[in-house]
């Protein structure tokens, strides 16, 4: 673990802007080693198939009175995270708060310009916010934070620590999540400083609730692939006898240079029928899986949206979006929250940055009617070009020159003449 720096006495600025503190130099290799992140041990995962029964057993070992772990619920997690829909939702929500620009201003409300241009684009950034947003999604994100390079070049590392590995109830690390050797994380003394703690110890995350309708939707899917196996290329069945092994190799050659479709050989005195179902058309998998995919829709943007192209409709949708943008909103309060409580202090200890900070995002504001308010105020009222370029983007030069006739005495001579 890297060693605590003592902050500098200068106005708001990254450290590594500067020369860099004798403090913040990087570790030696004893100390690297002792970081939490090195000390994980590998683990391969064997994909199987998951149903309601392993979702259950992992929820019973993440709840356990005494000594509870949640690495199968998280393995678990990440599997049904390859749903599209489950990818496309959590985008949708979270890249809407990440792709916000914010700004760093002091107590008084005055932006720092250089400290945030500089924020603006460091990745450490970004990786801090995204294992805040992953708390909500998986209930809780331990991040540990470390130098990379040396002098100049030297900036910070966020490493998000596997949530295979961290108990959060009981603030345990575990370098092997199936060993019994851990280490209790909040007593170290990195803890608030390099090592930074995001979510609720009890909390299992909205995953948790979109577990059993992904799982249900596999099914569907699983049944309806297999729907059209059947009803799309029927199998073909020839009937011949099976006790003559010469007639049953002749039978099977038959059948194998006659296609790819799936066959199968009867003897001579047995008797295959297929079974009526009440709904061969694929109905019923279908409707399972709509009702799923508009279960997940409600658990991440609150509302379906973009995916009923038969009932839906441009109000609807928009209306949609303001639910989304609610949504969009809480996430983004929660950021601020976190870097005002938990991130700046850690990064002034750090000496990373110096001097009153405050992190927040500009007031959100809707163009399109501002838009109208000021076309609308410029027909009697002065408006500022400055403000209509950082508003808008519309780059204005002044106003426009007209030739102007009021105010001329013109006079018409209709005398002889005039009119031929």
């Amino acid at each position: 673990m890297a060693p605590t720096k003592k902050p500098v006495a200068a106005k708001a600025t990254l450290a590594a802007k500067t020369t860099k503190p004798a403090a913040a130099k990087p570790a030696a290799k004893g100390a690297l080693d002792m970081k939490l992140i090195n000390q994980i041990l590998e683990k391969s995962i064997s994909r199987v198939r998951q149903d309601v029964a392993s979702w259950n057993a992992a929820l019973t070992n993440a709840r356990k009175a005494e000594k509870p772990k949640r690495f199968l619920l998280y393995n678990l997690y990440d599997e049904i995270s390859i749903d599209a829909l489950v990818t496309s939702q959590v985008k949708n929500r979270f890249l809407k708060s990440l792709s916000e620009n914010f700004i760093i201003q002091d107590k008084a409300g005055k932006k720092n310009e250089e400290l945030t241009n500089l924020l603006q684009d460091k990745k450490w950034v970004n990786d801090i916010n995204k294992a805040i947003l992953g708390s909500i999604t998986h209930g809780h994100s331990l991040v540990e934070l470390s130098w990379i390079g040396e002098g100049e070049t030297a900036d910070l590392n966020a490493d998000l620590i596997p949530r295979q590995n961290v108990e959060p109830r009981d603030g345990l690390f575990y370098p092997d999540y199936n060993g019994d050797k851990s280490t209790a994380y909040r007593l170290m003394p990195e803890f608030g400083t390099w090592l930074l703690e995001f979510g609720d110890k009890k909390d299992l995350g909205l995953l948790n609730n979109a577990v059993p309708h992904v799982l249900f939707k596999r099914f569907a899917q699983s049944c309806w692939s297999e729907l059209c196996e059947i009803a799309g290329i029927p199998p073909r069945v020839m009937k011949t006898d099976t006790g003559n092994a010469a007639m049953l190799r002749r039978a099977e050659r038959m059948m194998k240079d006659m296609g790819a479709a799936a066959w199968f050989i009867i003897d001579e005195n047995e008797k295959f029928e297929w079974a009526e179902a009440s709904n061969a058309n694929g109905d019923v998998y279908k409707n399972l899986m709509t009702f799923c995919n508009n279960e997940i829709s409600m658990l991440f943007s609150g509302a379906v949206m973009g995916q009923d192209t038969k009932n839906g409709s441009r109000s609807k949708e928009a209306a949609m979006q303001e639910t989304l943008q609610a949504l969009v909103d809480a996430d983004m309060s929660l950021i601020e929250q976190y870097w005002n409580s938990t991130i700046i202090p850690a990064l002034l200890r750090i000496g990373v940055i110096s001097g009153d900070c405050v992190f927040t995002y500009p007031e959100a504001t809707d163009l399109e009617q501002l838009w109208k308010m000021t076309t609308e105020a410029a027909a009697n009222f002065e408006v500022d070009p400055v403000w209509v370029n950082d508003t808008f983007g519309v780059k204005i030069l002044g106003a426009k020159k007209t030739e102007a006739l009021a105010g001329s005495n013109l006079s018409l001579n209709f005398g002889d003449g005039f009119f031929v």
